[in-house]
């Protein structure tokens, strides 16, 4: 669920008191006091119509003031300051058995698009949906909104800011951000992995805490977040893999690096050519912090890390190369594989704009669903 960042928020969650304030230190609410509100449901009605502009929809009130009843400001310590827990609610979503998930590896991932029509290089209905709905919203005004992930998806609860930029990259097939990355891991964590047998198989690494400008400006705060990370998922004597979609600096191209702590392999998967010795640094750090983890651990370092990479599907144009990231991750993941072929999969050898555009969808079928705008 989405929500404006105001100095007032107010939540539409109709299964408790229809408004929440947070509470202020600096005043408390008298009756029909003036408040800056913001909202999620774009139909809810105002509780004190303006009489003189005519205005009874939230909506229609976004920047003015108005009169709120008293009655209808709760003060709550406890109210989340981004409301995570009704985030999956609006998430079909069926828990099968272990056996189940690997005798049709991917299900959950494809079910959940089965009902998009995807045309290459054509935006789908579900596509002009959302844009519809972003046209019509604040975004295009300079609003954002925020999303809280918990802590299953990166190891640690985090918030990720959408804003306008972010929903273009979406819409055009543009240079990807951070945002729309962590979006999409978000998805497949929900609609693929939680409550399943993979969250144990499969791990993430936030794009925002190790990167290329992070590492050159201080590496060892990087090792260490990547311990950290390394040390909240258990002790990782099992095969899994932590997926670290890595970026070389100000957004210039994206890499998936791959870790298998147990069995000490790294598998970098880059769609333009070239391997790890572009990103020294990257490689230095991560080998460190495996070691370090390993250490911590009381783990034996019986061999050295093997790096591999992976001839894995390259794109054809200076912009894909973030939605081929999301794509190893979601096929690694639907094929329910952690030892990577280093000629990649047999069933993708190469990505189609369908494929790439069939992740689209997905996203945008997730964001309606899940009221971010």
């Amino acid at each position: 669920m989405g929500f404006l960042s105001t100095a007032i928020t107010l939540y539409c969650d109709y299964s408790r008191p229809p408004f929440v304030l947070p509470p202020s230190p600096s005043s408390s609410p008298s009756p029909f006091s003036a408040a800056a509100f913001t909202f999620t449901e774009l139909s809810a009605l105002l509780p004190l119509p303006d009489v003189v502009s005519e205005t009874t929809l939230m909506r229609d009130a976004v920047g003015s003031f108005v009169g709120w009843p008293s009655d209808l400001i709760f003060p709550d310590a406890e109210t989340p300051t981004r409301p995570t827990h009704k985030v999956g609610k609006g998430i079909s979503r069926r828990i099968e058995s272990v056996a189940s998930q690997k005798e049709v590896p991917g299900r959950k991932l494809k079910s959940a698009a089965k009902d998009i029509p995807t045309t290459s290089g054509t935006k789908s209905q579900i596509m002009m949906r959302l844009e519809k709905m972003v046209d019509e919203s604040d975004i295009m005004h300079g609003a954002i909104r925020s999303i809280d992930f918990d802590e299953g998806v990166f190891g640690a609860a985090q918030f990720e800011i959408i804003a306008k930029e972010d929903m273009q990259q979406l819409f055009e097939h543009d240079e990807l951000g951070i945002a729309v990355i962590h979006t999409y891991i978000w998805y497949m964590y929900v609609t693929l992995m939680r409550g399943t047998e993979l969250c144990n198989r499969f791990n993430f690494i936030a794009a925002s805490r190790i990167n290329a400008t992070l590492i050159t400006k201080n590496p060892t705060s990087v090792k260490n977040d990547l311990v950290d990370r390394f040390m909240a998922a258990g002790d990782n004597t099992t095969p899994s893999l932590y997926f670290l979609p890595f970026n070389s600096g100000n957004g210039v191209h994206w890499v998936l690096v791959a870790m298998d702590l147990s069995r000490l392999i790294v598998y970098y998967l880059d769609s333009l050519s070239g391997d790890w010795s572009k990103y020294p640094s990257m490689k230095k750090t991560v080998d460190a912090a495996i070691i370090k983890f390993r250490s911590k651990k009381n783990y034996r370092n019986r061999k050295d890390i093997t790096w591999v990479r992976v001839q894995c599907p390259q794109q054809n144009n200076s912009v894909d190369c973030g939605f081929f990231v999301l794509r190893f991750m979601r096929d690694i993941i639907a094929l329910n594989r952690i030892d990577i072929p280093k000629m990649y999969f047999e069933e993708y050898k190469s990505y189609s704009r369908a494929h790439l555009d069939e992740m689209k969808d997905e996203l945008c079928q997730f964001i309606v669903d899940q009221r971010i705008i």
